[in-house]
């Protein structure tokens, strides 16, 4: 039986290492903390999940919570004016529904599944020197922890990441109370709020803690008015200046926030990461090599909501490639390639993302204006959330978008 050491609890390093004990393998986990400090710690991402990545979690049927997660059927975008008003406004269908469950109740579920199915699960953060250590005791080593010291193991791809600084201030709130969208009432969306020069709030169905509540997310353009989430520690103030910012920027979602509370003391989340790809094959002082896993590899900035999407898809082209690749060894080369495979999927998801954080050239504004007259234009932009690859024939070219915008307003 060959074993597998997993370090990081996340998305990715739980769907790998649960699918991989469905396969047979011998796998022991690393994190930094246990089932019940990740379900009473603070919130730690938005994860809002489309259907293709929705749809590798209930393959290995780990959908525990589909029944009673929002189900997300459209996603909406806004774009506003000086004057706060709205120059744009529509919401497209999505084919399939999209959901939201907070990580605090998914990572911890998981992680309590994974040790009562026989997994070894070791509560300890892992640093580079352990991992030079254990690495001779397993098969394969595994990075799916996407902060600290780990991450310096895996080199920069200068050509991969044109970003070097932060592109957004994030500021996420879980709230309780807020009011439906008077446009479609009668299902959920995740709206995208486009303030030009400012950044962009975006607003979700989510399941947590406490049962269904709503995020309210603020990307902020780094020195710009909405970039003032840094040092405030108290919720209650944090989420005082969400609302803040909301009334002033984004009047038509304030309206129906006016009665919202915290779903609970640690619902409030504020950072910043420059969006990096980095080489997968880290290198361990005694010679060993290990594979880096989802964002420690390609870390995109969440304006385009792809993070857990892309580990859920980077967990199924891994669990892939180590299940076919059976009794050989795990060499740099398989490693590098099994990289590649899910990079095929990733690059299509870097080009968007980094192309949403720059100022958007005429034609996507023209694309993004014209679905609110065009339906499928509108349906078509919502479903690249599932599937960016995409936009490569509709969104990057100003001649491919002129040609598809013709033949939509001619059919």
């Amino acid at each position: 039986m060959r074993k597998i050491l997993i370090v990081g609890a996340g998305q990715s390093g739980l769907q790998l290492a649960l699918g991989l004990q469905t396969q047979g393998y011998e796998v022991t986990l690393m994190s930094n903390r246990t089932a019940d400090e990740i379900r009473s710690g603070r919130v730690m991402s938005t994860q809002c999940m489309f259907d293709t990545a929705l749809r590798h979690e209930r393959d290995l049927g780990l959908n525990f919570w589909e029944s009673q997660a929002p189900r997300t059927e459209g996603l909406g975008v806004s774009v506003a004016t000086p004057d706060s008003a709205r120059a744009i406004d529509w919401v497209g269908r999505l084919d399939g529904y999209a959901q939201s469950v907070d990580q605090r109740v998914k990572m911890a579920g998981w992680m309590e599944t994974f040790a009562q199915r026989g997994g070894q699960l070791v509560i300890h953060g892992a640093a580079v020197s352990d991992l030079d250590y254990f690495s001779r005791n397993y098969d394969l080593v595994l990075v799916a922890a996407g902060k600290g010291e780990l991450v310096s193991m895996f080199g920069r791809d200068a050509s991969r990441s044109p970003y070097a600084e932060p592109q957004r201030a994030l500021a996420v709130a879980y709230v309780h109370g807020l009011g439906p969208r008077p446009e479609h009432p009668d299902f959920d969306a995740v709206r995208c709020n486009l303030v030009p020069g400012v950044g962009e709030l975006f607003v979700m169905p989510t399941l947590t803690t406490g049962g269904r509540a709503d995020i309210l997310f603020w990307e902020g353009v780094p020195g710009g008015p909405v970039d003032v989430f840094q040092g405030i520690k108290d919720p209650s103030e944090h989420l005082a200046l969400t609302l803040e910012l909301m009334e002033k920027f984004t009047p038509w979602e304030y309206a129906r926030a006016t009665k919202v509370e915290l779903t609970d003391a640690g619902g409030t989340l504020a950072g910043r990461y420059a969006p990096t790809v980095r080489h997968p094959v880290g290198r361990l002082p005694g010679g060993g090599l290990v594979l880096g896993v989802a964002d420690v590899v390609v870390a995109n900035d969440p304006i385009t909501g792809q993070g857990s999407n892309s580990a859920s898809k980077c967990a199924a082209a891994y669990l892939a490639a180590i299940v076919e690749h059976g009794d050989k060894p795990f060499d740099e080369t398989w490693m590098q390639a099994t990289f590649d495979r899910y990079w095929e999927t990733a690059q299509h998801v870097t080009k968007w993302t980094n192309a949403m954080l720059g100022v958007p050239p005429e034609h996507v504004l023209n694309l993004i204006g014209a679905a609110g007259e065009l339906q499928p234009v509108a349906d078509r932009f919502a479903n690249g959330f599932d599937n960016p690859a995409d936009f490569e024939n509709f969104f990057f070219d100003p001649e491919k978008t002129n040609a598809y915008l013709a033949e939509v307003a001619g059919a």
